[in-house]
């Protein structure tokens, strides 16, 4: 096997990140200068080196070794050579199968220097060991992954940001790495694509937008400033991705806090990493200058999750999405008239074009319903510049009469979720030990535990929705300050702007048309954001009495 082949010696070296932490001793030019000296000195031909710096061994999915199995499966590989076990990997199920199986399969001698690993002699008390020195390598990957992980919960835990890449509006403070300071060039930006969603545009608009006005791309912005990024610089960088919209008008971070534990793996095998609900990740508020205030990014991810139905000449209405049928609750669908006339633009209940037994038409012109909006809203703003005090005072009440009702059954509603959950605990516990003493069959278990797991989880769902909505029941005061200080932006308003409308109302809901007077007669109910229905008549009329 010396020099009597034309065959490649491969000399494997790799280091990940961890090991790198460890000295020079497992440096890549260490392992390099290792496994040359030793294939020169054993007469080891065509020595050609495959390298994977920065890459885990817990799996197989790196580009160095996988260069390397290419050329062993194509026959042009005689001997494979690494500084030790570990370097070849720190999995022992697949670095065994590699060895004992894929390697001899194509004639491949592998050889371990540091471990005295060879494969010419498979009679080797060494070789016999090796299993156990896999086994010992892959405790190691999963002991230092523990220590990992608990490194980084801690400081998850304590509110260190524990992303590497700073998001886009932001950069690092020169004086303190874990602060970030608002980058005002890029912040412009992100404010812009808020406001485009605000607006009604989709993050494909809002991309082709910035596209067409020349605007750096997160990456190419970044690259231009000389700063660094795991992305490769793009061929247009102007060429703005819906995704990368998407990803902006969905970090909380714009807020002004940190989210800890987005993502997590499922093992250290498994490097997919998969979105954690909300309630499992860590948010601190206040940990740096905000972006975007909160009620903003509230409102667009409720805007993101409205479906918006455009008609056949592709247009929609900035009421898409908003205007619901005030009899059966059902949204309704945005039209358009067969000739293109936008004036005869309309919305129906979707239940009614489904089935007309079910529900009446509650057809309304779009130009009628804007028209409706807008005096409404001129309406309200006028009246809380004029009586701002008493304004409040109504409103508290009006808040606080329906918080407390909604806070008892919601309050309710959680204890027995909690009694329900606690219940399900205990009795997991028993079918367990029913398990254990042979009482309950394995199937029986299964079928009963799954049952209990799938309650449960919905359960707790379910309970961390009540509480977010019992925290905002407390939280109404805050809203009726949050409101006025946006009436008072919209006084003497003209036009309903989508921007408008997103930040003051949150639903409309609209009746059937009554004809019984001979005239055709239709009310609109509005819910603002953050109060619900605002009595004005009632607050006009006691003005004038």
């Amino acid at each position: 096997m010396s020099g009597a082949t034309n065959k490649i010696t491969a000399l494997y070296c790799r280091l990940s990140q961890e090991d790198a932490r460890l000295g020079e001793s497992l440096s890549i030019e260490n392992q390099k200068d290792i496994l040359l000296d030793y294939a020169k000195k054993n007469h080891f031909s065509n020595p050609v080196f495959f390298v994977d710096d920065g890459y885990s061994g817990t799996n197989y999915d790196r580009p160095g070794f996988q260069s390397m199995l290419v050329e062993i499966e194509a026959g042009r590989v005689g001997i494979v050579i690494t500084k030790d076990l570990s370097r070849l990997g720190r999995n022992s199920a697949l670095t065994g199968l590699y060895t004992n199986f894929t390697f001899p399969q194509y004639g491949v001698r592998y050889i371990a220097i540091n471990d005295n690993y060879d494969t010419i002699d498979p009679n080797s008390v060494n070789n016999d060991f090796a299993g156990i020195k896999n086994w010992f390598n892959e405790f190691y990957a999963r002991d230092t992954s523990r220590k990992i992980r608990a490194v980084q919960k801690a400081k998850g835990e304590r509110g260190v940001p524990l992303t590497v890449n700073v998001p886009y509006g932001y950069v690092k403070d020169p004086e303190n790495p874990k602060h970030w300071l608002v980058d005002p060039e890029a912040a412009a930006i992100v404010k812009r694509i808020f406001s485009m969603c605000m607006e009604g545009r989709g993050p494909t608009q809002i991309a082709n937008q910035l596209w067409a006005d020349k605007v750096l791309t997160p990456t190419a912005y970044k690259l231009s400033h000389g700063r660094s990024t795991n992305a490769p610089a793009p061929e247009d960088p102007y060429r703005w991705d819906k995704r990368a919209v998407s990803l902006i008008l969905e970090r909380r971070e714009y807020t002004g806090c940190t989210v800890n534990f987005k993502t997590y793996t499922n093992s250290i095998w498994d490097k997919k990493r998969h979105l954690n609900p909300v309630e499992n990740q860590a948010i601190f508020l206040d940990t740096h200058e905000r972006i975007i205030d909160d009620d903003v990014f509230e409102k667009v991810q409720e805007i993101r999750n409205q479906r918006h139905r455009m008609t056949r000449t592709g247009k929609s209405s900035i009421f898409s999405g908003m205007v619901y049928c005030a009899d059966c609750g059902s949204k309704m669908q945005y039209g358009s008239s067969n000739n293109r006339d936008f004036s005869q633009d309309f919305f129906d209940c979707s239940l009614h074009k489904k089935n007309g037994s079910k529900c009446k038409g509650h057809f309304i012109r779009v130009k009628v319903l804007e028209g409706r909006v807008l005096s409404h809203v001129q309406r309200v703003t006028d009246y809380i510049l004029r009586h701002e005090d008493y304004f409040r005072k109504v409103m508290e009440e009006q808040l606080r009469v329906e918080s407390t009702e909604k806070l008892t059954v919601l309050k309710k509603q959680l204890a027995r979720n909690e009694k329900r959950i606690a219940d399900l605990k205990r009795l997991f516990m028993k079918i367990y030990e029913d398990n254990a003493s042979g009482k309950l069959s394995d199937e029986r278990f299964d079928m009963m535990s799954q049952s209990y797991d799938a309650e449960q989880k919905h359960l707790e769902e379910e309970a961390f929705s009540i509480q977010q909505e019992i925290e905002v029941q407390e939280q109404q005061i805050e809203n009726i300050e949050k409101f006025v200080q946006k009436a008072h932006k919209y006084v003497h308003i003209e036009e309903l702007t989508p921007y408008a409308l997103r930040e003051l109302v949150s639903a409309i809901y609209v009746d059937a048309p009554d004809k019984s007077s001979g005239k055709r007669v239709q009310h609109i109910h509005i819910k603002y954001d953050g109060l619900g229905y605002i009595p004005l008549d009632e607050l006009e009329a006691k003005e004038k009495a």
